[in-house]
């Protein structure tokens, strides 16, 4: 393998670097040179340079669009999170967020989410599916399950133009406390692919979360899909007592939850899985 040529990983970091250098001094949508010119304009051959930047359209910062050339991605779509300590206080997602309602239905909890939300799997859910776009563009696919008892009467009309955890507070007096989510990577099916328009098993990030109130009692449990090659994850650490004085709470939102709630849609007529991959 050529990985195992001294120097070549050297090489292939050097080479990496310098476009990635190239890529920061653009602009989103702007051309970049060819590998035939980035190989003389580097000094390094035509392997080397193309793996470099598979590395770099893999991790969605370069687009290759065939017969027209390489192409400064669009900029990732940034969630700041900050110390455990500030519980649901979190800045704010980068872009305009909006959000298409997929399916908006009350069911049987069954018994995973039963289990989750500490129920009867023969008790109600409200369950919600829907794509959120930044900017137009497709973000995420969310499947949010409520316990319906605390939701009596919700519409999707209700929640257009509202925050959903503001909509509990305020409407339904179900004031939420705290939230365990958990974060690892996977890649989309062939449908989840077809709705955030990628390439099918692009890679993606999972948020789980189960969201309970003052009293300890689970209210929420939400998975999603996040676009990998458009969405990153930035932590602010706070290392001491110092940081509740240092003022870090702030107005904002959860992490794998965009600003605002649900958006103007119906839901569609065919069913949608409740599960983004087997055991989540």
């Amino acid at each position: 393998m050529a990985a195992d040529v001294p120097g070549t990983v050297l090489k292939r970091e050097r080479a990496r670097d310098a476009v990635l250098e190239l890529i920061e001094s653009r602009s989103p949508g702007d051309a970049i040179p060819s590998e035939r010119a980035l190989c003389t304009l580097l000094g390094v051959s035509r392997p080397t340079v193309r793996a470099a930047i598979d590395e770099l359209v893999a991790a969605g910062l370069l687009v290759r669009e065939h017969g027209r050339g390489m192409f400064v991605a669009p900029e990732k779509i940034t969630q700041e999170l900050v110390s455990a300590d500030l519980a649901l206080s979190v800045p704010k997602a980068a872009g305009a967020w909006s959000s298409r309602l997929l399916e908006f239905t009350t069911l049987q909890a069954g018994a995973r989410v039963g289990r989750k939300l500490r129920m009867s799997p023969a008790e109600e859910i409200v369950y919600v599916a829907r794509l959120r776009l930044v900017d137009g563009a497709p973000m995420a696919i969310e499947h949010l399950h409520i316990r319906a008892a605390l939701v009596p009467g919700l519409s999707a009309q209700e929640l257009e133009h509202g925050d959903l955890y503001e909509h509990l507070r305020d409407t339904h007096h179900v004031h939420v406390h705290e939230a365990v989510q958990a974060i690892e990577p996977t890649v989309v099916t062939r449908a989840e692919a077809r709705l955030l328009e990628v390439p099918e098993l692009s890679p993606a990030l999972l948020f789980e979360r189960l969201t309970s109130d003052t009293t300890g009692r689970p209210v929420e449990y939400v998975h999603s899909l996040y676009r990998g090659d458009r969405y990153r994850i930035v932590s602010r650490l706070a290392l001491g007592p110092a940081a509740a004085a240092a003022g870090l709470v702030r107005d904002g939102h959860h992490p794998g939850i965009p600003p605002g709630d649900f958006a103007h849609g119906d839901p569609i007529a065919s069913s949608t899985r409740g599960d983004i991959q087997s055991g989540s």
